[in-house]
């Protein structure tokens, strides 16, 4: 994929390259995953979109056990 030089996207993919080698070398794991797949990544615009993001945060731990991928979900 090709990047913009110095924007936000290839800032964060040069850390999250970083990261992942900084932790496959401390687990003597070369080239194992690292960052969850299909992750969306989103820019925070507002104080209302802060809120809603913050709120889902506070309250997803709480959601957990009736999540069906949850390992101990009937």
């Amino acid at each position: 994929m090709n990047r913009t030089p110095k924007s936000l996207g290839a800032l964060i993919a040069g850390y999250k390259s970083a990261v992942t080698k900084r932790i496959n070398i401390i687990r003597d794991n070369l080239g194992g995953p690292v960052w969850q797949r299909n992750y969306y990544e989103h820019v925070i615009r507002d104080e209302a979109d802060y809120q809603r993001i913050a709120e889902y945060i506070e309250n997803n731990p709480v959601r957990w056990a009736e999540d069906s991928l949850h390992p101990d979900h009937p």
